[in-house]
């Protein structure tokens, strides 16, 4: 039995990554996913991290998003690729180095050396990107902002900056200025030529 394809969404707050990874995941029939999240363990340590009124250092933030990563894989991710079926994920490793490494400042190095620990070495086959600047995505939020919502516009230039700077020959850049259904049209075509669709 051959392996599932893993893919994840990245970007920043309001980059439409939810509503992509959920319409992606109907085409392929796939497992549906989130982080911080998508197991009990996982969801418990998302509302900790997403409290308007957590204090949270930025190194156990980092701690706390490996843990629920690492549950995540062992729980949810592995077994559902192992078994065939394919796995979407809205955030993996890529946004750890993003937000902990670029937008808290934590060594990039420790922080990827902490992802690959909690995911065994697992990386997305694909990782689709949508790309958002943050004064757009600011226009988007609701006025009730999450704790990493509230973080500051030089925190979200951090983060959006340190996503660019991982891309690879992997990963799909979209811009997620367009509308929804433009946005998924454009992931769909990329990705159809790689799975062979």
């Amino acid at each position: 039995m051959s392996r599932g394809l893993f893919v994840a969404f990245e970007g920043g707050e309001a980059s439409g990554k939810s509503t992509q990874a959920e319409r992606l995941a109907r085409r392929l029939d796939a497992v549906l996913t989130r982080e911080p999240g998508g197991t009990p363990l996982g969801e418990r340590v998302r509302s900790l991290l997403l409290d308007p009124s957590s204090v949270v250092d930025a190194r156990a933030e980092a701690l706390l998003m490996a843990a629920a990563r690492a549950q995540h894989v062992a729980e949810v991710i592995e077994p559902a690729l192992a078994s065939g079926r394919h796995v979407v994920t809205d955030r993996f490793t890529a946004s750890s180095l993003a937000y902990q490494g670029s937008g808290r400042g934590l060594p990039m190095a420790e922080v990827a050396a902490l992802s690959a620990f909690a995911t065994g070495g697992l990386q997305p086959d694909v990782t689709v990107l949508l790309d958002l600047p943050p004064e757009v995505a600011a226009t988007r939020r609701s006025r009730e902002h999450d704790r990493m919502e509230a973080a500051g516009d030089a925190f979200h230039q951090r983060v959006r900056a340190g996503f660019l700077a991982l891309v690879d020959r992997t990963w799909i850049v979209v811009d997620a200025a367009l509308p929804p259904d433009e946005v998924e049209a454009v992931v769909w075509s990329r990705l159809s030529g790689i799975i062979g669709s």
